[in-house]
């Protein structure tokens, strides 16, 4: 583990009471500051004492979703959430006025801290005390959902797989294999669909009264103010819906038709949707976990030598935790770490395209947490959704010249080459469903399970191609939304990719014109951090943050012409 560049806090230090932290924050609480340089100096020790806090939390978290079985683990989290967390959040609030009341914050550079003090404004505005313990409980509720879906396994050819890896199987040429193997995936789901109802439920209920108690009307409208959405409103989401309705979705039909066409089937079933159409085997771009770093680490390195050189990093220090496995959670995530700027990426690989992809994003946040680990403070590399998901998203794309690091045959890199941007456009309206449904899921707090069913559905039909054919698969469907991590543990964190998406088909389309002028531009953005607004962050990138339906089918428009060219 690398060295901790500390000044503020003891380098030995650990945290294991709150005693252990307390001194240092009552430090900063009860300091005097006379001179803009005092100032300086005492929010530069705040960030460290920030990056000391964030950084353990993300060890447990890291450690308790890496083997969900190991109740130490687990215990080490619920230990931070409900005796560190609370009793640190309240110092948040207090410090936070501190630094906004004090009189020499006029002779800061008013520019240079714009960002971070329009979020402590924020902060201490929406900030509740009797919120503190409901957002304990709610990280222990939250957790839940990693430890359920972690546990969910199908036997295949005698097997125990979990359903990551199951998943592949939905890739088989055989369409039996595929139809059986879709049925237990659904039907393992299932057994779980009453836990995994009454567990968003309790969210939801929680969730509501910490937005009363902050003075809201509802979640949504809390969450918006929470995440910190300066740029954006409520109804430039629903304008967002709308475009991607509008210009996403025909393409999409497009897809399924030309799908159903190619395959020559008279119905399109949902265990047809992952099948390479040519009749060819899935894809298999690699075995193992150290497989996919070694090549992806050639892929970046070819990008530019220093992208390369940051895995490498990771691969050195062990900040990597990538095959699937019976007891470990799912997903994946590229977890900043503040103290060692090093940042951790988790995922579940199982050795199919989607994984390639996943390490592709994943890398990216990583290069972004690289790019970005020199700021001054903590608070430029706290990364709002809609510029970290900006990298990783823009990484995919830029790494799809270099997919032949994985694949000898050149057909198999125009397949995933194919898959990739179908994924892209797949994703858009994936995402608007997701959205718009947690919308009226905390509109309507007091929902029954079977309106929910409804919301979902409803939502579901609005954003979906006609073309496949769910007969015999009702009870699936109507179930989809809780294979979502995001709806349990990260509400309303989700709709930031499709923003992030299109922010990513725009820099590539300027690295598909000018790779050098193109990268420059996308590396100016990502070592900005969150410096500045969005706005102007992706203007350094050489895009235009942009909800409408002009701007959203002219990307489109590209991009269909390049899976023409497929």
């Amino acid at each position: 583990m690398t060295d901790k560049n500390r000044n503020f806090i003891a380098q030995n230090q650990e945290i294991n009471a709150w005693s252990d932290v307390e001194p240092y924050l009552e430090n900063l609480k009860n300091r005097t500051l006379n001179s803009v340089s005092d100032l300086h100096q005492w929010w530069a020790d705040r960030s460290e004492i920030e990056a000391f806090l964030e950084e353990n939390a993300a060890w447990r978290y890291i450690r308790m979703t890496c083997d969900t079985t190991d109740k130490s683990l687990s215990d080490s989290f619920n230990f931070f959430v409900t005796e560190i967390e609370p009793r640190a959040a309240e110092y948040a609030d207090v410090l936070d006025k501190k630094l906004l009341e004090n009189p020499f914050l006029a002779e800061l550079d008013t520019k240079k801290y714009f960002v971070p003090l329009r979020s402590m404004k924020r902060a201490v505005e929406i900030f509740r005390a009797e919120n503190i313990p409901i957002f304990a409980e709610l990280q222990q509720l939250q957790q839940q959902f990693g430890a359920i879906s972690g546990a969910m396994t199908i036997e295949v050819e005698g097997k125990t797989l979990t359903l990551q890896q199951a998943a592949n199987y939905l890739k088989n040429t055989d369409r039996e294999i595929r139809k059986n193997v879709y049925e237990k995936i659904g039907q393992r789901r299932a057994q779980d669909e009453h836990t995994l109802n009454d567990l968003l439920s309790g969210l939801i209920e929680k969730r509501h009264k910490v937005a009363l108690n902050a003075g809201f009307e509802n979640f949504r409208d809390y969450q918006f103010s929470a995440l910190k959405r300066f740029d954006y409103t409520v109804a430039d989401n629903f304008e967002f819906h709308n475009s991607i309705k509008e210009t996403v979705l025909p393409l999409v039909e497009k897809m399924a038709q030309k799908r159903k066409t190619e395959l020559g089937y008279d119905s399109l079933k949902p265990y047809d949707l992952q099948v390479d159409t040519s009749g060819k085997p899935a894809l298999k771009p690699f075995e193992t976990g150290e497989e996919l770093l070694e090549k992806s680490i050639r892929v970046f390195t070819k990008i530019r030598p220093q992208y390369g050189a940051y895995l490498e990093t990771m691969k050195l220090e062990n900040y990597l935790d990538l095959d699937s496995r019976i007891g470990k959670a799912p997903g994946g995530y590229n977890y900043p770490l503040y103290e060692s700027n090093i940042p951790f990426i988790f995922m579940n690989a199982a050795g199919n395209v989607r994984d390639l992809e996943t390490m592709m994003h994943e890398g990216g946040h990583a290069v972004h947490s690289f790019l970005s680990s020199d700021l001054e403070l903590v608070d430029f590399k706290s990364l709002p959704s809609e510029v970290a998901e900006l990298a990783s998203m823009s990484m995919e794309l830029i790494s799809m010249d270099y997919r032949d690091e994985f694949f000898e045959n050149p057909d198999d890199t125009r397949r995933a080459k194919r898959a990739q941007l179908e994924g892209a456009i797949e994703t858009l309206t994936w995402v608007a469903i997701v959205d718009k449904f947690q919308h009226k899921l905390y509109t309507n707090p007091t929902h029954t399970v079977a309106e929910r069913e409804q919301m979902w559905l409803d939502v579901l039909n609005e954003f979906s191609e006609k073309i496949t054919d769910w007969s015999g698969f009702e009870n699936f469907r109507k179930i989809m939304w809780q294979k979502q991590l995001h709806i349990f543990e990260v509400p309303f964190y989700y709709v930031e990719y499709a923003i992030a998406q299109l922010g990513a088909i725009a820099v590539w389309r300027n690295y598909k014109q000018n790779q050098e002028k193109g990268l420059n531009a996308y590396e100016s953005a990502l070592k900005l951090g969150y410096s500045k607004p969005i706005p102007e962050i992706y203007e350094t990138a050489g895009i235009r943050f942009d909800f409408s339906k002009n701007y959203i089918g002219e990307l489109m428009e590209f991009v269909w012409q390049e899976l023409e060219k497929l």
